[in-house]
C-alpha cells in the first residue's frame, strides 16, 4: 500500500531541517543499536553473576555463531533498504514492494537452512569456535537453543532496518525492544532462579527473537507501512543483485566480525581461558561506544538513499556533513564516559578478581580509537545509500578483515597477550584513512559542489540503467 506524497515519511526526507531530520530518523535508531546493545550483553551479563568464569567464556566463544545471524539479517536488511529507499525517492512503490516481500522470503528460507546446518553440524563448529575442556559443554547447551533462533534473528534484523526505509524509526525501534526486553526478562528468571545457566540465556534469546519477529510481520503484513510481504509481490529477478550487491558489503563487517571473534578467542585460549573471559567482557563494554556510533550511520541512510534518488544533492551533502558532526560528538562524549566508568561496568559484568583486572586494560585498549570511529560508520553507509558497492565493500572488510585478523597475529607473535589487545584500535585507525582515501574522491566525482547537481544525476541515470 503507497502512502501518499505528502505523507509524513516523505516530508521527512525531502522538507524537514536537516538537524531535525537526523535526529529523528536516527535517534529511534540508536535507540535500537542500546537495544542491540543491552541484548549483547544481557546473557554475558546474567551468566557473569554465577561467578563462573567458564560460562561467561562459553558466551564469547558462541557470540560468533549469533553475529553470523545478524550478518546474514543486516546483509537482507541493509540491501533491502537502500535499494527501497531510492525507489521511494524516484516514485516507484511498486518496486520497493518487490524488494521487501523478497526480503521477508529470504529471511526465513536462509534462517531456516541456517538452523539446520548449526544443529547438525555442531561438533564440528563446537571444535572451530575454540572450545577447551572447560567450556566445551556449556558451548553446547547455548548452541543447542540459539541454533534454532535463526530465521526469527534473521527475520527480525532484515526488517528492523527495512521499515526504516518506510519512514517507521520508531516501530523499528519498538520491535527491537521488544525482543530484548523479554530476553533481560527472562535471563534472570532462566540463569539463576531456574539455575539453567548458558542454556537459559539461549531460550531467552530464542523467545526474545520469535516475538521481535513476529511483531515485524504483523507491521508490514498488517499495511501499516508503504511496504509489502505479499507472496504476489515476491520477485526475484532484478531483484536479487540490487539488494545483494549492497548487501554483502554490509554482512561482510558482520561476517568478518565473527570470524575475527574466533580467531582472537584461538589467539587468546593460548593465554588461558580466563584471558578469553576477560575479552569477552571488554568487547561488550566496547560496543557501548560503537554500536551507537553505527546506530547514527544507519539511521541516516534512509534519508541519503531517498535524497540520492530524488537527485536531491544539496541536501544530501547537508545530511552527510550534519552526520559527521554528530558522530565526532557522539563518539567523544561516549568514550570519556565509558573509560571513566570502565571498571564500574567490566565489576558489574562477574566479580572474578583476575577476570576484572585483564578486562579494564582490555576495555581501555579498545576504546582508544572511540572518538572518531564513527566517521566511518557514516562513510560506510553514505556509500551504500549511493549504490557504491565496490567501495562499500572494500570500506567493509577492511576494519573486522584483511587490516584486524593480521594484526591478531602479528602482535601477538610480537608482544604476547600485551600486544594482542591492541591489533583491533590498530586497525580502526588504517580502516579510517582507507575510508577517507575512498569517500572523498568518490564524493567529489558524484557530488559536486556546484548548484546543478550534474554529477549526482549522472550517477543515477548510470545505476538506473
Amino acid at each position: 500500500m503507497q502512502q501518499p506524497e505528502n505523507s509524513d515519511h516523505t516530508y521527512i526526507f525531502e522538507k524537514m531541517p536537516v538537524p531535525k531530520a537526523i535526529l529523528k530518523n536516527a535517534i529511534p535508531t540508536i535507540a535500537g543499536m542500546v537495544v542491540v546493545l543491552i541484548y549483547n550483553i544481557a546473557d554475558t551479563f546474567f551468566v557473569g553473576q554465577t561467578n563462573d568464569p567458564f560460562q561467561v567464556a562459553a558466551v564469547s566463544l558462541t557470540t560468533p555463531v549469533f553475529l553470523l545471524f545478524m550478518a546474514t539479517g543486516n546483509m537482507i536488511g541493509i540491501g533491502g533498504t537502500s535499494v527501497i529507499s531510492r525507489a521511494l525517492g524516484e516514485r516507484r512503490p511498486e518496486f520497493a514492494n518487490h524488494v521487501s516481500s523478497f526480503c521477508f522470503y529470504m529471511s526465513w528460507v536462509i534462517g531456516i537452512v541456517f538452523a539446520a546446518i548449526f544443529m547438525l553440524g555442531m561438533p564440528f563448529i563446537l571444535q572451530l569456535i575454540g572450545v577447551s575442556d572447560n567450556t566445551i559443554g556449556h558451548a553446547r547447551d547455548y548452541l543447542l537453543y540459539v541454533a534454532p533462533s535463526a530465521p526469527f534473528v534473521i527475520t527480525s534484523v532484515a526488517f528492523g532496518n527495512i521499515v526504516r526505509a518506510a519512514g517507521k524509526a520508531k516501530e523499528s525501534m519498538f520491535g527491537m525492544m521488544l525482543g530484548t526486553i523479554l530476553n533481560i526478562l527472562l535471563d534472570p528468571i532462566f540463569i539463576l532462579y531456574l539455575d539453567m545457566g548458558v542454556a537459559g540465556a539461549a531460550i531467552a534469546t530464542l523467545i526474545g527473537n520469535i516475538a521481535s519477529a513476529y511483531y515485524f510481520w504483523r507491521l508490514v503484513g498488517g499495511n501499516k507501512t508503504a511496504l509489502s510481504i505479499k507472496l504476489a509481490d515476491f520477485r526475484i529477478v532484478g531483484v536479487i543483485w540490487p539488494v545483494v550487491s549492497i548487501g554483502v558489503p554490509a554482512a561482510l563487517n558482520n561476517v568478518l566480525m565473527s570470524t575475527s571473534i574466533i580467531i582472537l578467542n584461538n589467539v587468546l585460549s593460548s593465554h588461558g581461558d580466563i584471558a578469553v573471559a576477560a575479552m569477552g567482557v571488554a568487547t561488550k563494554v566496547g560496543m557501548i561506544a560503537v554500536l551507537l556510533q553505527i546506530g547514527l550511520g544507519v539511521g541516516i541512510q534512509p534519508l541519503l538513499g531517498f535524497n540520492f534518488g530524488a537527485k536531491n544533492a544539496q541536501r544530501f551533502r547537508a545530511i552527510l556533513q550534519t552526520s559527521i558532526a554528530f558522530a565526532l560528538i557522539m563518539g567523544s562524549t561516549l568514550t570519556f564516559f565509558s573509560w571513566l566508568g570502565s571498571g564500574f561496568i567490566v565489576r558489574s559484568f562477574i566479580d572474578d578478581q583476575a577476570v576484572f583486572e585483564q578486562g579494564v586494560v582490555f576495555v581501555k585498549a579498545l576504546l582508544l580509537t572511540g572518538p572518531v570511529i564513527g566517521v566511518m560508520f557514516i562513510y560506510i553507509n553514505t556509500l551504500q545509500a549511493m549504490g557504491a558497492a565496490k567501495e562499500s565493500l572494500i570500506l567493509s572488510i577492511s576494519r573486522q578483515g584483511f587490516i584486524f585478523i593480521p594484526m591478531i597475529y602479528v602482535l601477538d607473535h610480537f608482544f604476547g597477550l600485551s600486544g594482542v589487545v591492541y591489533a583491533q584500535p590498530l586497525a580502526d585507525i588504517m580502516s579510517i584513512l582507507i575510508s577517507l582515501a575512498l569517500v572523498y574522491p568518490y564524493l567529489k566525482k558524484y557530488l559536486p559542489h556546484d548548484e546543478d547537481d550534474s554529477g549526482l544525476n549522472a550517477k543515477v541515470a548510470t545505476s538506473e540503467a
